[in-house]
């Protein structure tokens, strides 16, 4: 039998590496993909520290369902994972999907064109026939571009149109909303076509008068505010709901409850009529710059004709970057359904579209647990695995196209890890894509998906803009994300 000093000093031995294997991981549905390897005293210490994923899991109580995988972002090697071949939403980091498919398909350098479009003759400063408005679906387009363009058409001396403003919206399939689960309100649910302005999202304010109320409905951007009547809006006396629509002829008409306006405020509120709209916006910026129309406004049947002014997006890999740092679902459908025309077979629908960008996803990247139904993971049916969207975001590391665009995430105190990442929320889901790195320096690339699936497919339409608990489930699932960020960067960081 060994002294006491020895029995000591094999208990001491026996319970670091009890607490070296818990800080590695719990029971996982697949056990960690890793060799372990001497480390110095110092790191050890500090990983032994570490909280095990099984405590961070149950401090969440988030209910529902969590997977995720963590890989070396140089090697491939899996380090940890939990459920990570089980579909769920992934929300916004589909973004980061789409973001891949439009590079792949269209091209950084891809720019998109609007363009003023004579047809007709122009002699002496009249333009005999209609002017059109021809949309090539750039999603950036703005009320400031439209100014740009009007003081463009006057420059070429057209002082009148004998013919109206024609708008064309052809380039894109008509999408009347991304997603029909959403409340008729919400600015991020707008309509998509080949014509757009402003995010497909008007300006609506209001400010208390006596016993009424002053409102407006703008196209407002950064230079200029002009009112438009393609979307109207009335004040009732109710309490809810708070806002009704109706979809008139080729108008929004809205109501909103008194009782629900205070003093004054304002938000964006979302636009059907997008072509429309953005046909009133340049007639009224046209008919400032001193050109005349002869007939109102209305739609063309093509965008034939003589080309007078052409307006040029950004590159497309800023627009990407735009609309991962904002979230943008406008722009994700918008580049998402143009990369699905990229080849010339144009489709018909964002349904098609999604799943031709599935057919892309498993063609390149080899993923088969991907089942998108739109470009912007707004639709909460659409399913794709922790390990499928890592390894797509592993893999586009060869054309180092991701990372680059891809915003930082905050971390907050723990300011020795960086994480440039995509997030994903919708009501009682949460996710999380993208790269982590630690003092050490050795990179890791993960995924990381929430979802109680139950508790949100229970929401009536009207809890859905600020359902009951939901905040509070954001922020317990964010706190996973962060708990499994610092783990792993302490852990793996070697």
């Amino acid at each position: 039998m060994g002294s006491e000093f020895e029995m000591r000093m094999n208990r001491r031995q026996l319970l670091a590496s009890l607490c070296a294997s818990a800080a590695i991981g719990p029971a996982f549905a697949e056990a960690p993909e890793r060799s372990l390897r001497p480390v110095a005293r110092g790191t050890d210490l500090r990983k032994m520290s570490v909280r095990p994923a099984d405590e961070l899991l149950a401090r969440a109580s988030l209910g529902g369902s969590v997977g995720y995988i963590v890989r070396d972002a140089a090697t491939g090697e899996v380090l940890e994972v939990l459920n990570p071949d089980m579909p769920l939403p992934p929300a916004s980091t589909a973004k980061a999907l789409t973001a891949l498919y439009a590079l792949g398909r269209l091209g950084p350098e891809h720019r998109f064109t609007t363009r003023l479009v004579a047809a007709g003759a122009v002699t002496d400063g009249t333009l005999q026939g209609d002017l059109v408005l021809a949309g090539g679906g750039d999603p950036m387009l703005d009320t400031d571009a439209l100014t740009a363009m009007a003081r463009e058409l006057a420059a070429t001396g057209i002082t009148r149109v004998t013919g109206g403003l024609k708008v064309w919206t052809g380039a894109l399939p008509l999408v009347p909303e991304v997603d029909r689960e959403q409340p008729d309100h919400v600015g991020y649910n707008p309509t998509i076509s080949g014509l757009n302005l402003n995010f497909n999202r008007v300006h609506f304010g209001w400010q208390r008068q006596g016993a009424g109320y002053d409102v407006t409905m703008d196209a407002r951007s950064g230079s200029v505010t002009p009112g438009v009547q393609v979307a109207r809006m009335r004040v009732v006396d109710r309490s809810m709901p708070i806002y009704t629509y109706e979809r008139g002829p080729e108008r929004d008409e809205w109501t909103v409850a008194r009782a629900a306006l205070g003093n004054a405020g304002a938000r964006w509120l979302p636009v059907r009529f997008p072509g429309l709209y953005a046909g009133e916006v340049f007639e009224m910026l046209a008919r400032a710059e001193g050109i005349a129309f002869g007939a109102p406004m209305g739609r063309a049947e093509t965008d034939a004709g003589t080309v007078l002014v052409t307006h040029r997006s950004d590159r497309l890999e800023p627009i990407l970057e735009d609309m991962l740092r904002y979230s943008n679902n406008m722009t994700a459908e918008t580049v998402g359904l143009h990369a699905s025309g990229a080849t010339g077979n144009p489709v018909t629908s964002l349904a098609q579209s999604a799943e031709r960008m599935n057919g892309w996803l498993r063609e390149t990247y080899g993923l088969e647990d991907v089942a998108l139904e739109d470009h912007s993971g707004l639709g909460d049916d659409s399913r794709v695995s922790a390990r499928a969207l890592t390894h797509a975001v592993f893999a586009s590391q060869k054309e180092g196209e991701l990372r680059p665009i891809l915003k930082p995430f905050d971390m907050r105190d723990e300011v020795e890890f960086t994480v440039e990442a995509k997030t994903g929320t919708l009501n009682f889901v949460s996710a999380l894509t993208g790269f982590l790195g630690g003092p050490n320096g050795r990179p890791l690339v993960f995924t990381i998906l929430c979802a109680n699936i139950e508790r949100r497919d229970a929401l009536s339409m009207d809890e859905r803009e600020r359902p009951e608990g939901g905040r509070a489930w954001n922020a317990a699932a964010k706190g996973l994300q962060r708990g499994l960020l610092k783990r792993w960067g302490t852990l793996y960081d070697a």
